[in-house]
């Protein structure tokens, strides 16, 4: 299915919440792997030429710390923008869109990403929200007017 096609969302299956979970939990093993590769970038090369008490001292700066912290969001919001799927969400057949079935925008992407994040502060009440919801439907995809959608077997 195109990145650009327009879903009837009242045809559509919400997941529910173990389908979620599990494709969170690949896609933390991948941004876990991305974090590990991002660290790698900067500090062998540093290690490399300057000994391993600088890529220590490295791991302390502000700068470094930063680089890091943008690994996850840029690992989500591109992988949505690029065709509504993280590699998490494609293997267990889910795909985000926009409440009307459009695909999102950077905009959408960005407030999804935010909100998920209040979701997980009360100790992922957000995501326990789906087990009562009328919908299915998580806090931060109330917030963000986006929502995920159980795409059907090929």
């Amino acid at each position: 299915m195109k990145k650009n096609i327009k879903i009837d969302i009242n045809q559509s299956v919400t997941p529910g919440l173990p389908r979620r979970l599990a494709a969170m939990l690949y896609d933390a093993l991948l941004v876990f792997g991305l974090l590990l590769l991002a660290s790698m970038v900067v500090t062998l090369p540093v290690g490399m030429l300057a000994g391993e008490a600088a890529s220590q001292a490295l791991a302390e700066k502000l700068l470094f710390r930063i680089w890091l912290a943008l690994v996850p969001p840029a690992f989500f919001l591109l992988f949505w923008l690029k065709g509504g799927q993280t590699l998490g969400m494609r293997s267990w057949r889910l795909r985000v869109v926009r409440d009307d079935g459009s695909p999102l925008q950077w905009p959408d992407a960005a407030k999804r990403l935010l909100c998920a994040l209040l979701s997980w502060l009360p100790l992922g009440l957000g995501y326990l929200w789906i087990l009562v919801d009328r919908d299915g439907l998580a806090w931060h995809d109330r917030l963000s007017g986006t929502r995920l959608i159980l795409l059907a077997k090929r």
